[in-house]
């Protein structure tokens, strides 16, 4: 997110619809109640009837709802998921498929309206003006209307017919628009839908269908769907508003108020309800700590094969020394799912479960599904796919192998995949009880740290088990550093983060109060301790915030990362040896090593023309962007002209080449050729160049460019393996040039952009200039080949000045 809205966006996109706080009152027809069929007769002595949230009723194919006087107009979460999917549709059992808000309300001439709630807007004050005029925009659509087709004379309840609602393909009870077009699935076939079953239970309903659709090329595609229709609370939680300084995900409300010269937007943050119990608020008051009214808890999947499921749940518990930040013990816990209760069903919405899948993705993934009036969070399915476990031995081989002697091998002991599935657990239960990455806490962790074995062991090597910070891959072997320097943990970040959402305030008397006190508490606490930062998720400018990076200096830690990637690629034959493997071992396991590299080279180049970005109040008084430092910068452009420019051909040894495929050339060379994109785009340029008008002592484009000539313009090493790359990089480095200053020969036809505009053509043909001078120099003390090849530049050199003079004439 590279600006406030952006982020803010994305915080709206975690929840599909939004919806108004309460319902409108519907004057009802006093003769609806006439002309309808004896009870009797509709739900007959063959009735299979079942009493719950609603008393649901099957007579021979049809479905009944016998609606209760004090369920109309009450808010109902109806979330669909799929049970069973055809093989390679990308979507499995116990993945959420819909979600919407309902409710019924009591409609003119013997009906039953099912309204879907909008809620977008909100009144602060329930006594201000505006909310008439709030209630005047909010008309919700109807999405169906229901006859009703009798009334029971025992309890006034209206029974309607609901048969078709989930045969057919209602949008409250089936897939989303967007899914069934991101599924490429047309019309419904009705001759091969059906319902299988419909059961109630005290605040919730189970609807499981059969739904087959027309696909692509006349094909046709079968699903099995269940709906869970769960009652919302009547007084919904109390909201807590979102403060970009801590990472929750939030659901966007407008409110207005007579008081406010403007429409307020306001995020709410995603959160359990934490409460303590009645008897003991007043000792939560007092400062000690108390067990809540309702506990989190999350089941295990019995699809989970039985070793694993102790690892799960150890990384769900975690959480519960978090949550004794925010005042509450044993406030969230993992439990075995209770196969012997054949009341409970895994896809019903009341229970929050751990979902293993049996699919080759190498994923895991922990949404949540919450009451849009308040965020409060009523249920999550965090998804497992089976290979994340394939993706933890890769990271662990590549990053740990030089660390960890368990780590050199294809098959990992059960023990140590049991404590990687741990981690992952912990992370993915993280976005569960609402919390977003931090992609920004690896860097409050200074890298000479991750070497210091007492200090890092101790306090793990980044302050969150929300970022993306793998393993310590900055820990050289003779550091001597165990796995509890290895591993990451929840840290304190995530403990203020739950101290944060889930402090209980029974003193402050409404949101806004609390949004006060929150705010200030999180200035001081900043304040106090820096490393409670909050990085966002990695997609602006700020190098601090990166996935898959650790430390405070990309530069140093890539440094360290590469030593370690120079022990593990001549022991990758070794370690990737199985019976009978067709060196498949071998080559993913080389792959993912070009992959670390290239990691490492992505983390020292957000470096360059950016700027920190660190999230403030007014009331802090504190700066919010700042230039990556000169130095910083500089060491950036270093990295990349001894790990980059410099060919890494220790990535492909001769031992490894002559056993599976590889592309040396074309790889380095690419890699190279992009590097140079970048670097000497006309957008990196002129970045450089508005940050130094806009900061003092800011890096300058010529400073910049100097550097980078320095990194390539090199005498030659001799070496004709390496000299062959270097020669091509510096033919790229010229044709980068002439884009950069024939920005129309390039693109014919085409407008110039800001960028091209700008001065830094003007920098770029200074520097074409110099550079042509540094190049003479540079032939008088070289030779041979290598002396050809510059020559040739000069005259490359020559027809780009050439064409910029004719141009300017």
């Amino acid at each position: 997110m590279k600006k406030l809205l952006v982020i803010l966006s994305i915080l709206a996109a975690s929840q599909q619809y939004a919806y108004s706080q309460t319902p409108p009152e519907k004057k009802t027809d006093s003769t609806q109640k006439t002309s309808l069929q004896p009870y009797t007769k509709v739900i007959t002595t063959n009735a299979k009837s079942k009493v719950g949230l609603f008393t649901v009723s099957k007579v021979d194919t049809k479905f009944y709802f016998e609606i209760p006087d004090s369920l109309f107009n009450r808010y109902l979460l109806t979330v669909t998921r799929y049970l069973a999917t055809p093989q390679g549709m990308g979507s499995f059992g116990g993945e959420k498929a819909n979600e919407q808000t309902i409710y019924f309300e009591k409609g003119p001439n013997n009906t039953v309206f099912l309204r879907s709630l909008q809620y977008k807007q909100d009144i602060r004050n329930a006594d201000a003006m505006l909310a008439k005029a709030i209630a005047g925009s909010n008309e919700n659509p109807i999405i169906t209307a229901f006859p009703i087709k009798t009334i029971n004379p025992a309890n006034g309840n209206m029974v309607v017919e609901v048969t078709d609602a989930f045969k057919k393909d209602n949008p409250m009870f089936s897939l989303a628009a967007a899914e069934k077009t991101a599924k490429k699935l047309n019309a419904l076939a009705d001759d091969r839908s059906f319902i299988e079953s419909i059961n109630t239970y005290p605040i919730n309903i189970e609807v499981k269908t059969t739904k087959t659709y027309a696909g692509a090329n006349s094909s046709s595609v079968t699903l099995r769907l269940n709906t869970s229709i769960v009652l919302l609370p009547k007084i919904p939680m109390r909201k807590r508003f979102f403060d970009e300084r801590v990472g929750y995900f939030a659901n966007k409300l407008v409110l207005f108020d007579d008081d406010l010269q403007r429409a307020q937007t306001k995020y709410v943050i995603q959160r359990y309800r934490l409460e303590p119990k009645d008897a003991d608020i007043k000792k939560y008051q007092s400062g000690q700590m108390v067990e809540p009214k309702k506990q989190i808890v999350y089941y295990i999947d019995p699809a989970t094969p039985k070793k694993w499921r102790k690892y799960l749940i150890a990384g769900i518990n975690d959480w519960q020394k978090a949550f004794e930040a925010a005042g509450f013990k044993n406030a969230i816990v993992g439990k075995e799912w209770p196969e012997a209760d054949t009341t409970m069903s895994l896809e019903d919405a009341r229970y929050s479960v751990v979902r293993y899948y049996a699919s080759e993705t190498p994923n895991a993934y922990g949404p949540r599904i919450s009451d849009p009036r308040s965020g409060e969070i009523i249920e999550s399915h965090v998804g497992w796919f089976h290979n994340v476990m394939k993706l933890v031995q890769n990271w662990y081989m590549i990053q740990a192998g030089p660390l960890d002697p368990r780590a050199r091998k294809m098959h990992l002991d059960d023990e140590l995949m049991g404590q990687l599935i741990r981690f992952v657990s912990s992370h993915e239960i993280g976005h569960t009880i609402g919390l977003r990455h931090n992609m920004g806490a690896s860097s409050a962790t200074p890298v000479e740290k991750l070497r210091d074995k007492k200090w890092v062991e101790a306090n793990g090597h980044t302050v969150s088990i929300m970022d993306y910070a793998r393993f310590n891959y900055v820990a050289q072997p003779e550091d001597n550093i165990s796995p509890k320097g290895i591993y990451p943990r929840i840290g304190i970040y995530d403990e203020w983060a739950i101290k944060w959402g889930y402090t209980f305030f029974p003193k402050l008397k409404d949101e806004f109060e609390e949004e006060n006190t929150l705010a200030k508490l999180t200035t001081e606490s900043l304040a106090a301790n820096p490393k409670l930062w909050f990085g966002g998720e990695g997609k602006d400018e700020d190098p601090r915030s990166q996935s898959e990076d650790l430390g405070d200096d990309a530069m140093v830690a890539s440094d360290y990362g590469i030593k370690n990637l120079k022990r593990v690629i001549p022991n990758l034959i070794a370690w990737t040896y199985e019976p009978n493997d067709a060196y498949d071992n071998l080559s993913d396991m080389h792959k993912a090593v070009v992959r670390q590299y290239g990691r490492y080279l992505y983390h020292v180049l957000k470096n360059i023309g950016n700027n920190y970005v660190t999230k403030r109040t007014a009331d802090e008084k504190a700066v919010v962007y700042k230039p990556v430092p000169k130095a910083k910068v500089k060491a950036a452009i270093d990295y990349i002209g001894r790990q980059v420019f410099v060919a890494p051909l220790w990535m492909y040894p001769q031992e490894i080449a002559q056993l599976i495929p590889m592309k040396a050339a074309d790889e380095i060379s690419e890699q190279q050729n992009q590097v140079l994109n970048m670097l000497l785009s006309s957008g990196m340029l002129y970045n450089i160049s508005q940050k130094a008008l806009q900061f003092e002592g800011a890096y300058t484009v010529p400073e910049f460019l100097n550097d980078l000539q320095k990194t390539v313009w090199i005498k030659f090493s001799g070496n004709e393996k390496l000299d062959v790359y270097r020669r091509s990089l510096q033919r790229s480095y010229i044709e980068k040039m002439g884009l950069l200053l024939l920005p129309k020969e390039a693109e014919p036809g085409k407008a110039l952009n800001t960028a091209q505009r700008s001065d830094v053509r003007l920098y770029g043909q200074q520097h074409l200039i110099q550079l042509r001078a540094d190049i003479v120099k540079l032939i008088a003390t070289t030779n041979g080949f290598n002396k050809q090849h510059l020559e040739s530049i000069l005259l490359d050199i020559d027809k780009i000045i050439s064409k910029l003079n004719k141009t300017e004439a």
